[in-house]
C-alpha cells in the first residue's frame, strides 16, 4: 500500500468514525476528513492509471520544463502544490476516468465554509451530504480494483448502513410527489432539492395534490416549509450543476436559463423538453429571423423577437 493510498484510507476511516458518532461538532470533522480522503483517493486513481510515470509530476498543480542535459527537456513540479479538486476532476476526465464528482463538489463547498467562516447547514443536512459522497468513494475504490470492504474494515459497514437508511428516507420523500403532474417530465426523474440546506429529503405534505404550484413542501433535514418555485429552481440547478460550472468556465451554452415569463431560473434549453419547468412557458422562433429563441437571445422588450433583430429594427426609433 503506497503512502498516498494509506493516507487516503486513514482520512476516510476517520471521517466515517466522525460521521458515526452522530454528534453535531463531529459532523464538521467528518466533512473535513472525508473531503481530504476522497481527494487523496482520486490522486491515487491517477497514479495507478500510469504506474511508470513520475507521480510528483503527475500530481503537481504546475510543472516547468528544464534541460535534461542531453539536448532535450524534462518536466519537474513547479513548487510543492498538488492538484486541487477542480484540476483533479479535469485530469481524471483527461485520463478517461468516469467518476461522478457532483456530491464531492458540494462537500468541497461546505468544507470551504467550515474552514473560512462557518456553515449554516443543520447537522442532519451535513450528514446527508457526507452520506451522498459515499457513492463516489465506492466508485474510486472499484476503479482501482480495491475492495472497500477489505480496505476500510469495520468502517465499510457504516457506508452500507447509512446508504440503506438514506435511500429509505429519499424513497419515502419521492413517494409523496408521485401524483404531481409536472410541467416538464425531467422533474419527475429527479429528487427534489431544498433551496435552504441542499438536502434531497424534500416531501410534499399533501400526497394527493397533483398541481406542482400548489405543493406544500417541507424539508426533513432542516424542517423548513418551502415554496414550490424555489424547490424546482434548486432541483434543476443541482441537477445541472456540473454543466453550468463547465459552461461558465470553458464557454458554451448552459442547459438552464432564466424564464422571461416568470423570472425563475427554470427554463430548460437544448433538449426535447425545452421550456420553463415552473410556468410552462415555451419560447418559439424569432418573428423576424425565425431563429429559435432562448433565454439568452430573447428580447427583453418583445418576447417574440430575438434581441439582435429587435435592436436592428428599433435602433433608429
Amino acid at each position: 500500500m503506497s503512502d498516498l493510498f494509506k493516507n487516503a484510507v486513514q482520512s476516510i476511516v476517520l471521517g466515517l468514525e466522525d460521521y458515526q458518532t452522530n454528534e453535531p461538532n463531529r459532523a464538521l470533522s467528518a466533512v473535513r476528513n472525508l473531503y481530504a480522503g476522497v481527494l487523496l483517493l482520486g490522486k491515487e486513481v491517477l497514479v495507478r492509471q500510469v504506474p511508470n510515470a513520475n507521480a510528483d509530476v503527475l500530481l503537481a498543480a504546475r510543472v516547468k520544463p528544464i534541460p535534461d542535459g542531453s539536448g532535450g527537456i524534462t518536466f519537474v513540479p513547479d513548487r510543492n502544490q498538488t492538484v486541487d479538486f477542480d484540476a483533479l476532476g479535469r485530469r481524471l476526465k483527461d485520463f478517461g476516468v468516469d467518476i461522478d464528482l457532483k456530491h464531492m463538489k458540494r462537500l468541497k463547498e461546505i468544507r470551504n465554509d467550515v474552514e473560512h467562516r462557518s456553515t449554516d447547514q443543520p447537522p442532519q443536512a451535513l450528514r446527508e451530504h457526507v452520506a451522498a459522497v459515499f457513492s463516489t468513494i465506492v466508485q474510486l475504490f472499484r476503479h482501482i480494483g480495491e475492495e472497500p470492504g477489505k480496505v476500510l474494515g469495520k468502517s465499510w459497514h457504516v457506508i452500507l448502513q447509512v446508504r440503506d437508511i438514506y435511500e429509505a428516507e429519499a424513497k419515502a420523500c419521492q413517494n409523496t410527489v408521485k401524483a404531481i403532474k409536472w410541467e416538464k417530465s425531467l422533474i419527475d426523474e429527479l429528487n427534489l432539492r431544498c433551496p435552504k440546506c441542499d438536502s434531497n429529503l424534500v416531501e410534499q405534505l399533501d400526497t394527493t395534490n397533483i398541481d406542482p404550484m400548489s405543493m406544500r413542501c417541507s424539508c426533513r433535514a432542516c424542517a423548513t416549509e418551502l415554496d414550490p418555485e424555489d424547490v424546482i429552481e434548486a432541483t434543476l440547478n443541482d441537477h445541472f450543476d456540473i454543466e453550468i460550472y463547465i459552461a461558465a468556465k470553458d464557454g458554451g451554452e448552459e442547459p438552464l436559463g432564466m424564464c422571461p415569463e416568470c423570472g425563475r431560473e427554470a427554463y430548460l434549453w437544448g433538449s426535447e423538453d425545452d421550456g420553463c419547468a415552473v410556468c410552462g412557458a415555451i419560447l418559439g422562433n424569432c418573428a423576424f429571423c425565425d431563429e429559435p429563441l432562448s433565454p439568452w437571445t430573447v428580447s427583453g422588450d418583445d418576447e417574440t423577437w430575438c434581441s439582435y433583430c429587435y435592436y436592428k429594427i428599433h435602433k433608429d426609433d
